[in-house]
């Protein structure tokens, strides 16, 4: 077992975990956070996209030490069921999702570009989520409601 402290959501977490552990098995099994979803297990598919300090980041080939110390947000920290995240809350008006497996990774890695670029356009959002996979098709959706998020978080009408 291997000591591990950061901060996730804002709180900060110590626990012991296994050397072997992913950043996405301590997230999923140890804080029964299960925004992040287990895909492909190669950091291929986008379902286990979490924020490392800030950064996109594929939490299924994470190592989990590697994280130590740093400030980890989840789908579960980025908003609350009274306050949403602008993409959380354009996500759900645009009902950007089908089976919602995919829903995570999309959402944190929107969340992401509209951090660095809240006027992102539709060649950079399209840029910035093609390593997303969603097996429902619901691409036109989801391109709307990141193009929501963007428009109101430029505007200022949120952040």
């Amino acid at each position: 077992m291997h000591d591990l402290a950061l901060t996730v959501n804002g709180r900060d977490v110590a626990l012991s975990v296994p050397e072997a552990a992913s950043l996405l098995h301590v997230l999923r099994n140890d804080l029964g956070l299960n925004g992040p979803k287990y895909g492909c297990g190669l950091g291929q598919c986008g379902a286990c996209t979490v924020w490392v300090d800030g950064v996109a980041a594929r939490a299924c080939v994470i190592p989990a030490h590697g994280v130590a110390g740093r400030a980890v947000t989840t789908l579960e920290g980025l908003g609350t069921r009274d306050k949403w995240h602008p993409v959380q809350q354009a996500f759900e008006q645009a009902q950007a999702a089908q089976c919602g497996y995919c829903l995570n990774g999309m959402v944190m890695q929107a969340a992401a570009l509209l951090a660095r670029d809240p006027h992102a356009g539709e060649a950079r959002i399209r840029a910035e989520l093609s390593g997303n996979l969603c097996r429902c098709g619901t691409h036109v959706e989801i391109l709307d409601a990141v193009r929501r998020a963007a428009a109101a978080m430029a505007e200022g009408a949120v952040s």
